[in-house]
């Protein structure tokens, strides 16, 4: 990674090259930036100056409760250093449980070894049916489990939220009816208790496999890339199916998988909607719904402590940059590109 990037920093032009522009170059070259200059001004006003204030509020007292006309006073790192003695935030391993109730990032972290798994899974188990060459109108299933993830997430949240109700929901109501199962065995799903808050994740994350379309899309065009004559060749060297996925398969789509993975890592470490639609953001039951980003969100939004929601960010954005470089560091041990050749 760190040598295509030296790559393509020697691929920019210079300075001395734009002076040594012709005079149709160089009016081309104007007349680009003023079709550009829209976008220009959007990413200006909208992402880099805004990146850059939050940056500089983690460095300052700034709450709009104190009022407009109040001034911000300078308390250097004092922010990052209440954030690290947080318990709610739980950015420092030690505290959190420390208070009785877990971390904002034990949350975010608890549900996403139970997520992530599934997430990644489920997509590539349903692409390897969606490309089974004994599926009947594959088209017709392809776009089946394509078709709920254009379904607008805060409806299917509702959705689920109406089928998992442990009290009047479609499917207590089939363990109660149909299996047989006691009315106070049943799992209380999204109510669950702080002693169960296994439930909650897994409705959670049965919420989650509704909006696996996309990924599924994506994994079954990778399995449509991997050259035939590769399956040609482990039949005739006696693979059996099991063989054949992961010494064939598998090594061809990892890419495919990287970038899933790559994704659902930074979109786990973002998770906000469910808990905030399902639960309320209250964080309900015992601080087991309270995610990194729904602290994050209470902080700017609810609190309007804009210093304190400027560190949560970027501290989260640390987090994710340091598990993204992780990640791409471990992809060099199992992620395969037919295009590269290694030692």
């Amino acid at each position: 990674m760190i040598e295509q990037f030296s790559n393509f920093r020697s691929s920019l032009p210079s300075l001395k090259s734009f002076r040594n522009l012709s005079p149709l170059a160089r009016r081309e070259l104007r007349q680009g930036l003023w079709f550009l200059s829209p976008w220009l001004f959007g990413f200006l006003v909208f992402t880099l100056i805004p990146i850059v204030a939050t940056l500089f509020f983690t460095f300052i007292n700034l709450k709009i409760t104190d009022g407009i006309a109040s001034t911000p006073k300078w308390v250097g790192f004092d922010n990052y250093i209440n954030l690290w003695n947080d318990n709610q935030a739980g950015v420092n391993p030690s505290t959190w449980f420390r208070g009785g109730t877990p971390g904002a990032l034990w949350v975010t972290i608890a549900f996403g070894l139970i997520a992530l798994p599934v997430g990644i899974f489920a997509p590539l188990g349903i692409a390897v049916l969606m490309n089974s060459k004994y599926l009947k109108a594959p088209m017709f299933f392809r776009s089946l489990f394509y078709m709920p993830y254009i379904v607008p997430f805060v409806a299917a949240v509702f959705l689920w939220g109406g089928m998992l109700n442990s009290q009047t929901g479609w499917i207590n109501r089939f363990l109660v009816d149909v299996i047989g199962m006691s009315r106070d065995s049943v799992p209380l799903w999204a109510n669950s208790g702080a002693e169960e808050w296994g439930w909650i994740y897994s409705t959670y994350v049965i919420m989650g496999i509704w909006g696996i379309g996309n990924a599924m899309l994506i994994m079954l065009a990778g399995l449509q890339g991997v050259p035939t004559e590769l399956y040609d060749a482990a039949k005739v060297d006696g693979a059996n199916g099991w063989q054949t996925f992961w010494k064939v398969t598998f090594p061809m789509i990892s890419p495919v998988i990287f970038y899933n993975l790559t994704l659902s890592i930074v979109g786990l470490f973002q998770y906000f909607l469910v808990p905030l639609v399902v639960n309320q953001g209250t964080g309900r039951p015992g601080g087991f719904t309270m995610f990194y980003n729904l602290y994050l969100y209470r902080n700017f939004f609810l609190f309007q402590n804009m210093s304190y929601g400027a560190t949560l960010a970027w501290v989260l954005f640390l987090i994710i940059l340091a598990v993204t470089i992780l990640l791409f560091w471990s992809a060099k041990y199992w992620v395969y590109y037919a295009s590269e050749t290694r030692s």
